[in-house]
């Protein structure tokens, strides 16, 4: 098994740094959660324009798929740079829609997938009928699983604002065209779940390693009683814990990206929103009271941090999850 990045995914990970750097992503952010997607869905459209949508697709429908590895190695990256939309129900969707395919139901892939992968058109799904859908506002396609039905969506209930105001929730409506019905969409549920874990524990990762780099650099700037604060001993134990968890993460996400097993996806993700939520503390307790404050662009991280790491299975779940494989093949649940 290769755990090692080959020289294509590292000039892969590389080149979306470079575009999202370009992207100012805080900008696209701040308007996000203010209720203007325009630059958000620019940088959407170049995400989609550099493959990323695409790599949880076979080529039968215009993608280069299915690519985990390379989808982790992309979703790192979308979560260094926070990018906000619902990266991870798209990919979902895409996912669930080929599988579907996979299962005798081909209709709704030729006609939904061809805008998903291209990232012209933003998906977000729910697999309850009683969850919660991610920026239902703004996608352009809401899907619904609920028992053994897929449908489209006729809109949402009232939205909830989350911990982190990018990310709005609400009820689907009930109702809605039914795409697809029987045992084949619930074998697309599942693994649309799996996909949803991967790209879940792949954004965490990558918002953690952020806000590690952010307060690495502002504890060698920081000074207090004449010295920088990252050379005082409690500071470094503090930073060099939270790389030590990020660093565990690593391996168990990529780990988990070629097996693509239930029980190794459920242990990167937790071990990746874990990691994430201490460095959130870490970036939080080390910048004091200025990393309260939400003109600085670390709040933009701080506030993903807490929703990552329960959204698409919460920590317990997902411990759940792992033991469950431990102890021996079982039935595979949907919800969490």
């Amino acid at each position: 098994m290769r755990f090692l990045p080959t020289d294509e995914q590292r000039d892969f990970a590389r080149s979306l740094d470079a575009m999202l750097s370009a992207a100012e992503t805080p900008t696209a952010i701040r308007a996000w959660a203010a209720g203007d997607p325009g630059p958000g869905r620019a940088v959407w459209r170049r995400l989609g324009e550099a493959g990323v949508f695409a790599l949880a697709a076979p080529e039968a429908y215009e993608g280069v798929g299915p690519l985990p590895v390379e989808l982790a190695h992309a979703f790192v990256e979308s979560g260094r740079h926070a990018v906000p939309g619902p990266l991870v129900e798209t990919v979902a969707a895409t996912a669930l829609l080929a599988q579907l395919a996979e299962h005798g139901e081909p209709g709704p892939a030729k006609r939904l997938l061809p805008g998903l992968v291209t990232g012209g058109t933003v998906a977000t799904l729910v697999l309850t009928r009683d969850g919660l859908v991610l920026d239902p506002d703004t996608a352009d396609l809401v899907l619904v699983v609920a028992g053994d039905e897929l449908r489209i969506a006729r809109g949402h209930g009232e939205l909830r604002i989350s911990a982190d105001p990018v990310r709005r929730l609400a009820p689907p409506a009930p109702g809605g065209e039914l795409l697809a019905a029987g045992p084949g969409v619930v074998a697309a549920a599942l693994e649309a779940r799996r996909w949803a874990l991967l790209a879940t524990a792949a954004q965490a990762l990558g918002v953690g390693l952020a806000l590690l780099d952010r307060t690495v650099a502002y504890a060698k700037q920081r000074t207090q009683f004449g010295a920088a604060i990252g050379s005082f001993q409690a500071v470094k134990h503090r930073l060099a814990d939270t790389l030590i968890g990020l660093e565990f993460a690593r391996p168990l996400l990529f780990g988990a990206a070629l097996t693509f097993e239930d029980g190794d996806l459920a242990a990167a993700k937790v071990a990746a929103g874990e990691a994430s939520y201490a460095a959130a503390a870490t970036a939080l307790q080390l910048h004091g009271a200025i990393g309260y404050t939400e003109e600085l662009d670390l709040s933009l991280w701080l506030r993903k941090a807490r929703p990552l790491r329960d959204a698409w299975g919460s920590p317990s779940w997902c411990r759940e999850r792992v033991l469950a494989d431990a102890a021996g093949p079982t039935r595979p649940r949907i919800r969490p």
